[in-house]
């Protein structure tokens, strides 16, 4: 994991226990920004802890005396609405877009400990839960640390600080036009808007203004050494500092223009739609999972092929893309398995298949891919998120192969293993990881290239049969076992005269039934090989073949006499028993038959026990 070197980053002032930095206005808040971004560029360095200590230290002590919002739009950074545009915040952006958050509130002095889980979540890689989920497991109370995700409403804007040096305000009446540009009071730069405006209701020192417009401000601002103003939206005061004055009753407000609108609590209900809409505008853009009128999902369940079927589809992948921007990976995944799932239902001939299909092309962009690709991993959604995977086709066989590659452990590289040995397309990438550097990636390949049964990759398992690696060896020599065409003939023979047994064990334990090209090979590899582990697994091979060829070579392996070295071991002649017993042709029955009464008893025993478990076989 590659961390920014903390030399690239902008210089900062020493942190001085108990200043008021605020107060410094715009250069301190990029100096918040800064130290909040290298502390979790630091949090993703398990080897950094000193530096950790540092930079945390020197952030609580600049979110002391003052609570921060940071916000993200469009690519930036906003702290309390100021833009902050210090260097080094690139990554800090990269981070929060990656864990769909939109905002960040911080109380006044911040509890330590919530701080330090809020900042270790966004080091961590997103999970199945959002950082707000997430921090509130940890132990997060309501009146700290807060997390807006990318699609709810925003938090209000933390109040600023105001700037030191200036002294108590004098008593101000505010004229009738106090709407028009007035003195800035040496606020240039600290106070967004306008300086007299942003301080009508307060003065620096704490105490209310009495003005000719007695109706509260847009939102509250509570200053240091103050009380909190009045608002037309009640803000929770800090954790520190004295209580606020008691309420008044507002006067009837009077119709002027003020700096900004409150920000909304919740968003506003939508508009009813006009009569005579389309069925489009009856389908909201997020569904519940109640199934109710107003779900889309619901909408195709009850109708696959309905009239406004396009308009439902558009709404279910504008779905998909909220859950995503939000990193609700399950939702994602019940979303798009549902329409695949609903698709089938469709017939080809109809119009509505090839609206499904244009939706689910949508769909499948690959976040998605990926996102359904990391759930393959979680037990309970792995057989769905196969299924979902199926549909996407070479894009899914091409994440799941960059997962393989770099799957740290084995249960996770068994789960996507078991995933692309489900893919139906775009299987003809596998081929090419065979000529990959890493040893580990050509095993894990071949296996799969064995399970799959791709013929076309021979040629590229031919060429890794003089691997250096044994391991790499025997995964090629079972591959080319379970293929078991014509063309793996020769590259077999090549493996049977290996120098390591294991390899040559390989080759025996992956032949099986289809096999019958590989018989011949087999008997002469059976005159050539001196390992009595490795002829048994050979006979039983070629039992499993069970074609002509094999069990002619069987009958001859069973009989008492060899040609040149006289009587065999009561062993070999009771694996080829075994392996007549796994043929179970007529010529194998009738040679089991014969042997029931050999004058050798483990053989005579060995095709008793054979006859006896041919019986019990149903069809016989």
């Amino acid at each position: 994991m590659s961390v920014t070197p903390l030399t690239r980053w902008p210089a900062l002032p020493e942190v001085v226990p108990g200043s008021r930095l605020l107060a410094r206005g715009m250069a301190t808040l990029e100096t918040i920004a800064t130290r909040f971004a290298r502390c979790v560029e630091l949090f993703r360095d398990p080897g950094a802890k000193e530096a950790q200590k540092a930079e945390f230290r020197a952030l609580l002590a600049l979110l002391r005396d003052s609570p921060v919002t940071l916000t993200v739009s469009a690519g930036r950074i906003e702290l309390n609405g100021v833009l902050c545009e210090a260097q080094g915040l690139g990554r800090l952006i990269q981070r929060l877009d990656l864990h769909g958050v939109a905002a960040i509130a911080l109380p006044q002095n911040p509890p330590p400990a919530q701080l330090f889980d809020l900042l270790k979540v966004l080091a961590d890689q997103p999970g199945l839960e959002d950082v707000g989920t997430r921090l509130g497991a940890s132990g997060a109370s309501a009146d700290g640390i807060r997390v807006t995700q990318v699609g709810e409403p925003a938090p209000p804007a933390a109040p600023r600080a105001p700037p030191e040096g200036i002294g108590p305000a004098p008593s101000v009446v505010l004229s009738p036009d106090a709407g028009k540009r007035a003195p800035s009071l040496g606020t240039e730069g600290i106070l967004r808007g306008e300086a007299m405006q942003d301080i009508r209701s307060v003065n620096l020192s704490g105490v209310p203004l009495v003005t000719h417009d007695p109706s509260p401000p847009p939102a509250a601002r509570a200053l240091p050494g103050g009380n909190a103003a009045e608002s037309a939206e009640p803000v929770e005061p800090p954790s520190s500092g004295p209580p606020a004055a008691p309420p008044r009753r507002p006067a009837p407000p009077v119709p002027r223009s003020p700096p900004g609108p409150p920000t909304p609590l919740a968003p506003p209900p939508p508009p009813p739609p006009p009569a005579g809409a389309g069925s489009a505008a009856a389908v909201p853009v997020s569904g519940s999972r109640s199934g109710g009128a107003d779900d889309p999902l619901a909408e195709l369940e009850r109708n696959p092929a309905a009239v406004n079927v396009g308009d439902v589809l558009a709404a279910l992948i504008q779905q998909v893309e909220t859950a995503l921007k939000r990193n609700r990976l399950e939702e994602v995944l019940r979303l798009v398995a549902a329409v695949t799932r609903i698709e089938q239902r469709v017939s080809e001939e109809s119009g509505a298949r090839r609206q499904y299909g244009i939706a689910l092309r949508r769909i499948y962009t690959k976040p998605v891919v990926e996102a359904l690709a990391r759930l393959v991993s979680v037990p309970r959604h792995r057989t769905e998120a196969t299924l979902a995977l199926q549909r996407a086709g070479a894009d899914a066989v091409e994440v799941l192969l960059d997962m393989l590659v770099a799957a740290p452990a084995v249960s996770e590289r068994r789960a996507v293993f078991d995933a692309l040995t489900q893919m139906t397309q775009g299987t003809e990438q596998v081929v090419h990881m065979l000529d990959h550097h890493e040893w580990f990636v050509v095993r894990n390949v071949a296996e799969l290239v064995g399970e799959l049964g791709l013929e076309d990759a021979v040629p590229a398992l031919s060429r890794r049969l003089g691997h250096e690696d044994e391991r790499v060896r025997k995964a090629v020599a079972l591959a080319l076992a379970k293929i078991g065409s014509r063309t793996t003939a020769e590259p077999l023979r090549r493996a049977l005269r290996d120098e390591s047994q294991e390899v040559r064990m390989q080759v025996a334990l992956g032949i099986g039934r289809k096999s019958a090209a590989l018989a011949m090979p087999l008997v002469v590899a059976m005159d050539e090989e001196e390992d009595e582990a490795v002829q048994r697994e050979l006979m039983l091979a070629l039992g499993r073949i069970g074609s002509p060829d094999a069990v002619q070579a069987l009958i001859k392996f069973v009989q008492p006499a060899g040609r040149i070295f006289g009587r065999k071991p009561a062993g070999f002649r009771v694996a080829a028993v075994e392996a007549l017993r796994l043929a179970a042709t007529p010529a194998a029955v009738g040679t089991l038959q014969g042997l029931a009464e050999d004058g050798d008893r483990q053989v005579r025993n060995a095709a008793r026990a054979a006859l006896e478990e041919l019986k019990r076989k149903p069809g016989r």
